[in-house]
């Protein structure tokens, strides 16, 4: 982790759901579709914003690790008020079932260089396949 950020006190992020979505689109090579749904909540004294993000997702017999990285949080930038809790969904592909964790990356309205992590969560395929 770059010293430039520091883990912020009160920030923390829950990932609510996973669900395999096999009619959503995914590429040929990446036929397995999983949404998630995570809450970025602020119990910290300071305004949040995200500005960016990494995901780190692992897939079951499969050596390649995945990094996604990019700006801000499904095209936002959210303001997290003090208390607040910013929500939302989205998705991997994968190839077989695996596992995906991250970190979110942001600023405090004084200024300090943030991040919180994103817990390790499971991309499990169903039985059936």
């Amino acid at each position: 982790m770059s010293q430039d950020f520091e883990e912020l006190d009160g920030l923390s992020v829950d990932v609510d759901e996973v669900l395999y979505m096999p009619n959503l689109d995914a590429p040929d090579d990446r036929p397995h579709p999983f949404v998630y749904f995570i809450n970025i909540r602020n119990d910290s004294s300071e305004r949040v914003s995200i500005l960016g993000r990494k995901w780190v997702v692992r897939e079951d017999g499969h050596e390649e690790v995945v990094v996604i990285e990019g700006d801000g949080v499904v095209g936002q930038f959210p303001d997290i008020e003090p208390g607040g809790v910013f929500s939302y969904n989205s998705y991997h592909v994968t190839r077989s079932s695996g596992s995906a964790e991250g970190t979110f990356f942001g600023r405090t309205e004084s200024g300090r260089r943030i991040f919180t992590r994103i817990p390790s969560f499971k991309l499990r395929l169903p039985d059936i396949l």
